[in-house]
């Protein structure tokens, strides 16, 4: 039985997906499909979320989160908004006359469809080395359209078509074209591909010189299914299909960033734009560390080097200011450690029987020595733990078995002890405390 009541919230004000965007039918093949492969990652930290920062990188650590991301396997990084502000460009220009930028990586910098804007991008990337692509945007969605831009849809289709224009002319093959229609998911389909079909025809997409089109979910508005319908739609759609990347850009308004980035790569996305750890505006963008190593827990190699987590972590939370969640998936300090009886049980046991080779562990989804956790704290004792747990820290840090009678009576002294203080009970205090009960340390 449920017997929840109407909220006083008025959420007849809002309308869902359907009433607000045509979602165009798709003969879905994405339901079916496995992720058997990591995609083209490429971290945005530098421009995106770099403008979500309450106070910007400074080049300082601007530089030092651009060689972090170089160090663990990133091959595309989006660098920079040059025509934003002057740090912006003077750190796209050190790229471009130092050695920072290894031969295979490709740099990627941003601009919206406006002529002069324009022209400062392309001024920033003069004289770098190896690929650069040029990343060209424009809101597209209805709302957008009207209240900011005040544009019709052929004004809009023709502002866009004159930028990459001037992108052509100005930069001609010496760079690769990215094209974002802003607010994807709010957007009509058969809009999107109609200036699809403009920009790659102009640019001549093909497979050897690909186009990348990114399809942002900028504001998060639907299901993630809706977002892989979506995808999936424009994936059986596009023309020159064979010279187009296609890539998506989840945010996380709605809490599922990672499921539309998993549910889009199912549905023919190629490429991935999110930041390590996910920050970004309001929400943030889709957590790509995550992503990756939702992979790496399926089997699949992600093709980013996450086995020192810890060292990442140090690098984004001082280049960003911003703590990471303790909670946080797989870089979080606690996401490894069991307080609760029944799990400490289960991670005891599971410990006892694992054997080199596939990793079974219960209520571990991957072995913390993959990211380069140590196992001291995956057990923790509180007033929540039990008998497993309490005996597993004495045996793993000091090497003290108790008899399983034993465990239950000292589990006891443990619990009025936790229930007393109101907090965690290190292993130092549990082993004073054993000591204390029996009179010896083994």
């Amino acid at each position: 039985m449920n017997r929840q009541q109407p909220s006083p919230m008025p959420s007849h004000r809002y309308r869902d997906i359907f009433a607000r965007v045509p979602v165009a039918p798709v003969d879905r093949t994405w339901p079916d499909r496995r992720i058997t492969q990591a995609p083209l990652w490429v971290p945005v930290d530098l421009r995106d979320g770099n403008q979500a920062l309450a106070d910007p990188m400074d080049p300082e650590r601007k530089r030092r989160f651009f060689e972090l991301m170089v160090a663990i396997g990133y091959k595309e990084i989006e660098v920079g908004y040059p025509s934003a502000s002057q740090t912006d460009f003077d750190f796209v220009r050190l790229l471009a006359t130092s050695d920072l930028v290894p031969d295979d990586v490709t740099i990627v910098v941003f601009t919206p469809a406006r002529r002069d804007l324009i022209e400062r991008t392309v001024e920033s990337v003069a004289g770098m080395r190896g690929d650069v692509v040029i990343h060209m945007y424009a809101a597209t969605a209805p709302v957008w359209r009207d209240v900011v831009l005040r544009r019709t849809r052929d004004e809009l289709a023709s502002m866009i078509y004159a930028g990459s224009e001037e992108i052509q002319r100005l930069a001609g093959d010496s760079v690769r074209f990215q094209f974002s229609p802003e607010v994807y998911n709010l957007t009509e389909p058969d809009y999107v591909l109609e200036l699809a079909d403009h920009l790659t025809k102009q640019w001549d997409a093909t497979p050897e010189r690909p186009v990348i089109l990114n399809l942002p979910a900028t504001i998060e508005a639907a299901t993630p299914n809706v977002y892989a319908d979506q995808i999936e739609y424009m994936h059986q759609n596009l023309p020159r299909r064979d010279g187009v990347i296609l890539s998506v850009h989840p945010h996380n308004d709605r809490g599922t960033g990672v499921a539309c980035a998993e549910l889009a790569v199912l549905a023919g996305a190629q490429r991935v734009e999110g930041c390590v750890f996910g920050n970004g505006e309001r929400t943030g963008n889709v957590d790509i560390a995550t992503l990756a190593l939702n992979l790496h827990a399926q089997g699949v190699d992600p093709m980013i080097d996450f086995s020192d987590i810890d060292g990442i972590r140090e690098v984004v939370e001082y280049c960003t200011r911003m703590p990471i969640h303790p909670r946080h998936p797989y870089v979080g300090e606690l996401v490894y450690t069991a307080f609760s009886g029944t799990h400490q049980d289960a991670i005891r046991k599971g410990f006892a029987v694992q054997r080199p080779g596939v990793w079974e562990v219960p209520y571990l989804p991957i072995d913390p020595a993959d990211v380069g956790r140590g196992y001291e704290a995956v057990v923790r004792v509180n007033s929540q733990s039990g008998k497993g747990g309490i005996a597993h820290v004495l045996e793993s840090v000091y090497g003290i078995r108790l008899a399983p009678e034993q465990e239950r009576e000292f589990a006891g002294h443990v619990q009025r002890h936790t229930d007393a203080t109101g907090r965690e009970a290190s292993a130092e205090e549990l082993k004073a405390l054993y000591e204390e009960v029996y009179g010896c340390s083994n």
